[in-house]
């Protein structure tokens, strides 16, 4: 949000396909959806990673008590998100 207006709008979910799990971006940008394995989950995470897509190459999910980072990462970048539920 910036102020009382949206800046961008994804669409995320998570999918199953050819038995494995998918964490799937729909950006306006994107002609398609953009797939990414999840590589790894925890109690308090997750990993899913496209080393062919242009960027972000991996997304990572981290969860504590009231806040959740996500750290979006690949071609030496990284940026991270923070969220906070109020």
């Amino acid at each position: 949000m910036n102020g009382a207006d949206t800046s961008f709008v994804e669409k995320l979910r998570i999918v199953t396909k050819d038995n494995k799990l998918y964490y799937v971006a729909d950006v306006p940008e994107n002609k398609e959806s953009t797939y990414f394995l999840i590589t790894g989950v925890t109690a308090t995470s997750f990993i899913c990673e496209n080393p062919e897509h242009d960027f972000p190459k991996k997304i990572v999910y981290q969860h504590e008590g009231n806040t959740m980072k996500a750290t979006v990462s690949g071609n030496g970048k990284s940026i991270d998100y923070f969220f906070e539920r109020k």
